[in-house]
């Protein structure tokens, strides 16, 4: 296992400032994923450390140690990458082999790596195969099994499922997440998938223009966001975002949107927001947080909200509602059988507890 401590880092790209200034620590053993959108860092952050870029400023150093000028083949590493890179003329078994035979690994030791490997990965049955003749998911891990042969301390993927559909990147996402589990090395896995993000790591690493917006596990993040770009970028689907004010009605804080409605914060983020009534912000609630009233819902800090649902998403075991707020169009995670068409006028529960308020200048939550 490898422990990574990255010190200040910088890299250029001519003018271009793809990362700047970063500082990330990841203990041994833990699977961490870099997050964010195209063009974020996170793969460059990652060639770096695997020793493809070089970095021109900062420190990057793997137990303890220096590896800024040490050769990739030095680092005791292995990586993953988007595309398989399978050698089309060897099968299953030579292509996992390849690197071992490279560095004049005992015949003895090959063959019992490799069988290992095969059968943790679900592969001993297709070791005779060519990889035309395998499945996307089944040439991803063999590409992994290439890797993980060589007993590395630290194990890199950039986007491996990115090429997968939808069935096969669910799939794959168990298989990576538990060979982690199997195989108790570092990992660092980047993607811009919030889903995978979500479901495989210990802890996410969320980038934005070469900076870390906010990293930590997994639910947290999604929890207690620290600003508006981490709190839309985590949820599928997005988080709304309500433009309102906060007011004061009979010594209580409120929040009050555009169309003219109140809703009450909970008591216990009364006192937090007492003294900041009358300003503007933007109110922050994830789909999931608001549900259709049913008249015996007596939950504490739980509002109601009159409106009338104009776009029906049904999804099979849940159906997504949209209606409006003011001129804001605001999403809301209803049962199969909630709605039955646009035009229905629906009692929704908004559930104040897990809002958040965003100061519309800076974008943090407040």
């Amino acid at each position: 296992m490898a422990r990574i401590t990255i010190t200040g880092l910088h890299k250029y790209y001519g003018n271009h400032h793809a990362v700047r200034g970063i500082d990330l620590d990841i203990p041994e053993g833990e699977f961490a994923v870099l997050v964010g959108p195209s063009g974020c860092g996170k793969s460059t952050l990652l060639r770096s450390i695997a020793g493809l870029e070089s970095v021109n400023d900062g420190a990057i150093e793997i137990d303890g140690e220096l590896v800024n000028d040490m050769r990739p083949r030095d680092r005791n590493l292995a990586m993953v990458f988007q595309n398989y890179a399978l050698y089309p003329h060897m099968n299953v078994y030579e292509n996992i082999a390849f690197g071992l035979r490279a560095r004049k690994t005992p015949a003895g030791e090959i063959d019992k790596k490799v069988t290992d490997a095969a059968a943790l990965l679900n592969l001993d049955l297709l070791l005779d195969r060519l990889p035309r003749q395998l499945s996307g998911g089944q040439r991803q891990r063999v590409a992994i099994g290439r890797a993980i042969v060589r007993d590395a301390r630290l194990f890199l993927f950039d986007e491996p499922l990115s090429n997968l559909d939808a069935q096969l990147r669910d799939e794959m996402r168990g298989e990576i997440k538990r060979l982690h589990q199997e195989i108790r090395k570092t990992f660092l896995y980047v993607t811009h998938d919030q889903i995978e993000a979500m479901t495989m790591a210990d802890r996410i690493v969320l980038m934005r223009d070469g900076i870390i917006e906010q990293q930590g596990p997994p639910l947290e993040l999604f929890e207690k966001p620290t600003n508006k770009f981490v709190a839309g970028f985590l949820g599928s689907p997005s988080m709304n975002f309500i433009p309102s004010a906060l007011v004061t009605e009979d010594g209580k804080v409120s929040v009050k949107f555009e169309d003219g409605t109140t809703l009450l914060l909970p008591e216990d983020r009364q006192s937090k927001y007492a003294s900041q009534a009358e300003r503007q912000i933007i109110f922050g609630i994830r789909p999931e947080h608001i549900s259709r009233a049913d008249g015996s819902d007596e939950r504490v800090g739980v509002e109601k909200y009159q409106s009338v649902i104009d776009l029906v998403l049904p999804t099979g075991s849940r159906t997504y509602g949209t209606f409006h707020i003011g001129r804001t169009p605001v999403v809301a995670e209803l049962q199969a059988h909630d709605v039955k068409g646009a035009g229905t006028a629906l009692a929704l529960l908004v559930d104040m507890n897990r809002a958040i308020l965003i100061d519309p200048d800076t974008e943090i939550v407040i």
